[in-house]
């Protein structure tokens, strides 16, 4: 298994487009991100990058805005639904344990 992210993940579009997919002006998107809602890596020259998961996370930030949710709420669900995510995640990891555990399964 690589270690490479998949294509959803890559970030590798810039603003300018980012802005056309979304709808969003460039002033607006960084404003998410000041916000802490969405985190696009640097290039080497300082240009933001992206990934399409980003894209979605940012279309589904201006619904829920168009919506009246602040920006405050939306971060808050945010972490909400990353904690929930990381307890799953652990609950999966623990009972893949047991179960190797009782069937004497060696992981390498």
């Amino acid at each position: 298994m690589s270690n490479e992210p998949s294509y959803k993940n890559r970030k590798v579009i810039t603003i300018g487009i980012v802005s056309e997919l979304t709808g969003l002006t460039e002033r607006k998107i960084r404003y998410y991100e000041e916000r802490k809602l969405i985190f696009p890596e640097r290039s080497a020259k300082g240009n933001r990058k992206y990934s399409f998961s980003d894209v979605e996370q940012l279309i589904e930030i201006a619904n829920k805005r168009e919506e009246g949710v602040q920006t405050f709420e939306i971060r808050q669900q945010m972490l909400r639904d990353k904690r929930k995510e990381a307890e799953r995640e652990s609950r999966q990891q623990m009972l893949r344990g047991q179960i190797n555990a009782r069937f004497g399964i060696q992981r390498k």
